[in-house]
């Protein structure tokens, strides 16, 4: 085992032992008063490689020309253990958070929520990665993120999930649809309409897979779509219906370019969940997030929303 205080020193053709810790002139020569520790330190080397690293004469030690290409082995070896610490050193001051979010959130309110906590914590150095629920899951599970906020329900025992945001799912279809205008629909009247789908592994369709086999809807999959853009382009040119966050449509709504439907029954509201591993140390970045997520909780347009309702029938 390399003994790092014995490297610390320059050798020298006249090293002078005893229990001091000073340096000295002795004759015009520069001696180095050698602690025990760093004899012991000697010893111990001179065993492991089984080779004389200094002669010993007169309480003095002489470096051997062993002891002279091991120092020129060791020595850069010392120099980057000494840059690693101080790398590391500078690493722990900086604080860093990855953070997570699923494609309903990263295209509605996520982007807000990193903009309130980098003003909370200007010196945060912050990541974002988007995708859907179960792509989100096994990074945490990984430890390739440090916290996230999903709309699907976690799986894995290892994960730690808090509903914290409501949000809630409509049907939605074009301003030019025949369902478009009225009060309300029955379930029944999905059968065989062409929808626009999420990608297998969004909490979205998870959810409302859920919903279609509840109620033995046998309907056709017109398109699979992994962006919002791309689901509102399937329903306002190509006439499909979809079933999408309420968040996303605000805008849409508000340009009278959708219609939207809300279900009589409730199921389709659910909240989105701040998540981490539960082995994860909550540093003070993650609570101030934490903090910021739950702000988020209302739909400020939900009470001046219209539209229809989906009935069960």
């Amino acid at each position: 085992m390399i003994q790092r205080n014995f490297y610390d020193h320059t050798p020298s053709e006249n090293l002078h032992y005893s229990s001091g810790h000073r340096k000295n002139e002795c004759c015009g020569r520069k001696t180095l008063h050698i602690q025990p520790s760093v004899s012991q330190a000697i010893r111990e080397l001179e065993e492991h490689y089984q080779t004389l690293l200094f002669e010993r004469l007169s309480k003095k030690l002489f470096i051997t020309e062993a002891g002279k290409r091991l120092y020129s082995y060791a020595r850069p070896v010392v120099t980057q253990f000494d840059l690693i610490e101080q790398n590391m050193a500078q690493e722990s001051r900086i604080q860093r958070l990855r953070i997570g979010g699923t494609i309903t959130l990263g295209s509605s309110i996520l982007s807000y929520m990193i903009r309130d906590l980098k003003k909370s914590c200007p010196d945060l150095e912050l990541y974002s990665y988007v995708n859907n629920t179960r792509i989100i899951e096994q990074k945490l599970l990984n430890m390739e993120l440090d916290v996230a906020i999903v709309e699907g329900q976690i799986k894995s025992p290892d994960l730690v999930s808090i509903p914290m945001v409501q949000d809630m799912l409509v049907l939605v279809c074009s301003a030019d649809h025949p369902f478009a205008g009225k009060s309300a629909i029955k379930v029944t009247e999905l059968n065989e309409q062409p929808f626009v789908m999420r990608e297998s592994g969004s909490g979205t369709r998870e959810l409302f897979e859920t919903f279609i086999h509840r109620h033995h809807l046998h309907i056709r999959t017109a398109f699979e779509e992994t962006t919002p853009d791309g689901i509102l382009n399937a329903v306002k040119i190509n006439g499909c219906l979809a079933v999408i966050s309420l968040r996303l449509l605000e805008k849409d709504l508000k340009a009278h370019k959708v219609y939207v439907f809300t279900s009589s029954s409730h199921e389709w509201n659910r909240q989105f969940s701040f998540v981490y591993h539960k082995d994860k140390f909550l540093s003070g970045p993650i609570l101030k997030l934490q903090e910021i997520v739950k702000s988020y909780d209302n739909i400020d347009y939900l009470h001046s929303l219209t539209g229809g309702v989906l009935i069960d029938g």
